[in-house]
């Protein structure tokens, strides 16, 4: 059990599901109770959601036997735990699961995890081994699960928009600091990541780029509330004071554990960001 929960990720899955919850209750409908908020239909879509990236996962992990026994050995599970053959069935079972189930609610949610499941296919399949190409296609699979509430409740939101564009930016500036952390692994495997084809210093530059567009999301975020104190202290400390520690750590990281130390502190800030969504509710 514990090798099948590392498989799909399941603390990810969880803040996925958050993710949606969030939505749903806090920018969608913050004004019914969560008893309503939260009613089957939304339940069913956060399960196709959590199918399809439990099997975008799998999916993964088949791919990058050789590259994950450089860059995290101790994590291999298919190929050692899981034959090959019981991988694929399980991806490919949990992805029809998610579409089916996506379908059943609407046609246009069902469009949209199908999309979900071709591009998670590409992605591991060669998308991820190609410069920027496999960073955006996972950035905009956050987006989408963010935007895909709404998508299912009709309903155009200016704050599920700004979200989803927090989730773009902030997932894509963490899948570029993961490449460098993985860079000896997808060097060894013919992989031309950014890191690998433009080095690590112009790689800094481009995520110095999006540090700013993240800066000034969460700033815009802050003025749009601007009547909210708590609202644009709590961006401040918990979401924007990670994003510059980020900038001061990347500017003198130049090994594998320093980027590990902040991919970390990556994923708390897009945690924290996810969270203030809360602020509309209460």
């Amino acid at each position: 059990m514990q090798n099948l929960l590392s498989l799909i990720r399941f603390p990810n899955l969880l803040i996925m599901v958050l993710s949606q919850v969030l939505v749903q209750a806090c920018l969608l409908f913050p004004e019914l109770p969560l008893s309503e908020a939260l009613h089957l239909k939304f339940w069913l879509l956060t399960l196709s959601t959590a199918f399809i990236g439990a099997a975008g996962y799998i999916i993964n992990d088949y791919y990058d036997i050789k590259i994950d026994a450089i860059n995290k050995p101790d994590k291999i599970i298919v190929g050692r735990e899981l034959s090959r053959r019981k991988a694929m069935f399980g991806h490919l079972a949990l992805s029809a699961a998610g579409v089916i189930l996506g379908a059943m609610l609407s046609l246009k949610v069902g469009l949209v995890n199908l999309g979900a499941v071709l591009l998670l296919w590409g992605y591991s399949a060669d998308l991820k081994k190609r410069p920027l190409s496999g960073n955006i296609t996972i950035a905009f699979l956050a987006a989408s699960m963010v935007l895909v509430v709404a998508v299912l409740a009709e309903i155009d939101n200016l704050g599920v928009w700004a979200y989803a564009a927090f989730a773009f930016v902030s997932t894509l500036i963490r899948e570029i600091i993961k490449d460098l952390e993985d860079m000896k692994g997808d060097a060894a495997h013919g992989c031309r990541t950014l890191p690998i084809v433009a080095g690590i210093q112009k790689t800094r530059i481009v995520l110095y780029a999006l540090l700013i567009l993240f800066y000034s999301l969460v700033l815009a975020a802050s003025f749009y509330r601007q009547n909210d104190t708590f609202f644009g202290v709590y961006l401040g400390l918990a979401v924007l004071a990670p994003g510059l520690m980020i900038g001061v750590q990347l500017r003198r990281s130049d090994r594998k554990r320093h980027f590990a130390r902040i991919s970390l502190l990556c994923k708390f800030m897009m945690l924290t960001g996810t969270l203030s969504m809360l602020f509309f509710r209460f």
